[in-house]
């Protein structure tokens, strides 16, 4: 006779630990940290807390541990920020926390070392997610001194002693330029980030503008790198006059996922429809790339892996357990209908 299932209020840690075919002080070691327990033990313990609905109390847990289970996403809203791409790093990380049974502190104000300190110097996080981070970031010394576990969304100039993770974007510039040097195309632009961007430095942005020009030296391929500001007008006025100066121009590159579609829909209006007179390659989402008219040759921005392998790694940390200090992933660039041959004049 089948017994009726549990209420997840009366399943105990014992319920998980036979669910898990594992000791009851591995779940607790699971729960606190207070050992190092396998990956793969560690797995098999958690599926079994969201299969049978386990809430440990977390009073209890957090005067055992002396833990919050929290952890603070630090994610200034600055200008030139591209909001639909953030909001797809944070929803990963909220997401990918709470199946490790940890809660998220969005922290969006821009204060700098001082925000960090006041945070860190409560009881409120057990670690800090930083995100928006600048190749000299005011904030990387701090981290290196603070008390708290700490994981950075980018890399700064000097990544010394901090944990990092993030799309391999200088090579993500190498890759969108030998897919179109492969093609044949020898004058290429890179339209960018809003000049914001560029002028305070963040990491992601002038690392694929080194990765773009090392490549076109490389190849023996005419670059140009431009900032980009946001809104159909501007992207307007940018392509105008790249157009003007470079009139054989045959390809661009676009890292403003604001301006892709003002592109795909101006470039046609001056005479140069795409991909016949000009291939464009984005660095975006998939999602975005797919429903582009036409379909975008694209180098994916892989949000929700970045969010989850930075969660990881903070848990970890927050742990106890040794983690990598670098993170890279690897670009991968998807064949669309937006990039061909360029046309013989």
């Amino acid at each position: 006779m089948d017994h009726p299932a549990k209420s997840p209020d009366l399943v105990t840690i014992a319920d998980v630990a036979r669910h898990a075919g594992v000791a009851v002080s591995t779940v607790s070691y699971v729960l606190s940290g207070k050992r190092v327990i396998s990956e793969g033990t560690r797995a098999r313990v958690r599926a079994s807390i969201r299969a049978l609905g386990y809430h440990p109390n977390a009073g209890a847990r957090a005067l055992a541990s002396r833990r919050a289970n929290v952890v603070a996403l630090v994610l200034p809203l600055r200008s030139g920020i591209q909001v639909p791409v953030v909001m797809q790093f944070a929803t990963s990380v909220v997401t990918t926390a709470r199946t490790l049974d940890h809660d998220v502190l969005l922290v969006t104000s821009d204060e700098g070392p001082a925000g960090l300190r006041r945070i860190a110097a409560s009881a409120m996080v057990d670690g800090l997610l930083l995100m928006d981070v600048e190749l000299d970031d005011s904030r990387v010394p701090l981290l290196r001194g603070l008390g708290r576990p700490s994981v950075l969304i980018g890399f700064p100039a000097d990544a010394a002693g901090l944990t990092c993770v993030d799309l391999d974007f200088h090579r993500a510039g190498e890759v969108c330029v030998e897919h179109l040097a492969g093609l044949g195309h020898r004058r290429v632009a890179l339209l960018g980030a809003p000049a914001a961007v560029y002028d305070r430095g963040t990491g992601f942005a002038h690392r694929t503008r080194a990765g773009f020009a090392d490549a076109a030296a490389r190849l023996s391929v005419q670059a140009v790198a431009r900032p980009c500001e946001e809104g159909a007008a501007a992207v307007r006025r940018e392509l105008v006059e790249l157009l003007r100066q470079w009139p054989d121009l045959s390809a661009l590159v676009v890292q403003n996922e604001a301006a892709v579609g003002p592109v795909l829909a101006t470039l046609p209006t001056l005479g140069r429809p795409v991909p016949e007179d000009v291939s464009v390659v984005a660095i975006c989402p998939d999602q975005f790339a797919e429903q582009a008219a036409p379909r975008l040759t694209s180098v994916p921005v892989p949000a929700e892996e970045v969010g989850r392998l930075a969660v990881s790694l903070l848990v970890r940390k927050v742990h106890g357990e040794a983690v990598p200090d670098a993170t890279r992933l690897a670009p991968r660039l998807t064949v669309r209908d937006s990039t061909a041959a360029p046309r013989r004049r």
